[in-house]
């Protein structure tokens, strides 16, 4: 029995196309996931600098108006007009790290840590980008004996953001209050003040009943932060009605938030 050598080769030929067919099918839902991943990733980042775009379009309105009445009424409006370019600055750097992949989906660099130090230096950043304006941070001394397990730089960005937004929702002296909320199904860090309020359709990232997220009125800083929460399995919730102020749970998985047992 002789073989016929084109026969060999169609035959291998036929079985090498199969391979390949069946290597090709293996790799396709992976190849789908990762450019669906990539399309949801480029989408969040077109929304954020959307964002960021009507966020620096409001501030510069608001620096021009104070501009146009700084001759006239120069210390009230030099506070604010300072006030508004630390804000202005604060939020050129959120886009510089946005820009550079920075957040999600960058690896986080999870460490545990005391709680306390990290809310502090996000204050001390809060109220710098604030200038001269005051305000008194009431940090519960019940976060003292608690530590956290989370990206430090994630978490101290997302703190500055929400807690940049309560300072500039309220006035001159007004008191913010910080603390803890440990229950069984989230850890939360939760933030009050008594400011402005605004009505909770125009600012809630995401609704208590799970529906889709909405990002009216959020502004890239508190969008910025949402995504970092989310990272490490987390959320921000705000609850405010207005002329009354508002309420920010950032919000983690409970094992990430526990007792510093040293």
């Amino acid at each position: 029995m002789t073989i016929d050598p084109l026969h060999t080769l169609l035959a291998l030929l036929a079985v090498v196309a199969g391979l390949a067919a069946t290597l090709a099918t293996m790799r396709l839902p992976r190849l789908v996931a990762e450019a669906a991943r990539q399309r949801d990733l480029a989408e969040a980042r077109a929304r954020s600098f959307g964002l960021l775009s009507r966020d620096l379009n409001s501030l510069g309105l608001a620096l021009l108006g104070r501009a146009q009445v700084l001759a006239t009424d120069a210390r009230e409006t030099g506070r604010a007009f300072e006030g508004e370019a630390r804000n202005l600055l604060a939020l050129a750097d959120a886009a510089a790290e946005e820009a550079a992949g920075v957040v999600p989906g960058r690896g986080l660099n999870e460490e545990r840590f005391p709680l306390a130090p990290i809310l502090r230096e996000a204050v001390a950043i809060a109220g710098a980008q604030l200038g001269p304006g005051k305000r008194h941070w009431r940090i519960a001394p019940a976060i003292e004996n608690l530590a956290v397990t989370a990206d430090r730089r994630a978490l101290r960005g997302a703190l500055v953001q929400v807690l940049g937004r309560a300072a500039r929702a309220t006035c001159e002296a007004d008191v913010i209050d910080i603390r803890a909320d440990l229950r069984p199904h989230a850890a939360s860090i939760v933030i009050e003040d008594e400011g402005v309020g605004l009505a909770i359709e125009d600012l809630a990232p995401a609704a208590h009943d799970g529906a889709a997220d909405r990002s009216r009125g959020l502004g890239f800083g508190l969008s910025l932060a949402r995504s970092l929460l989310r990272a490490h399995g987390g959320e921000l919730v705000i609850e405010a009605a207005p002329g009354i102020g508002a309420r920010a749970f950032l919000s983690l998985p409970p094992e990430r938030m526990a007792a510093n047992l040293g």
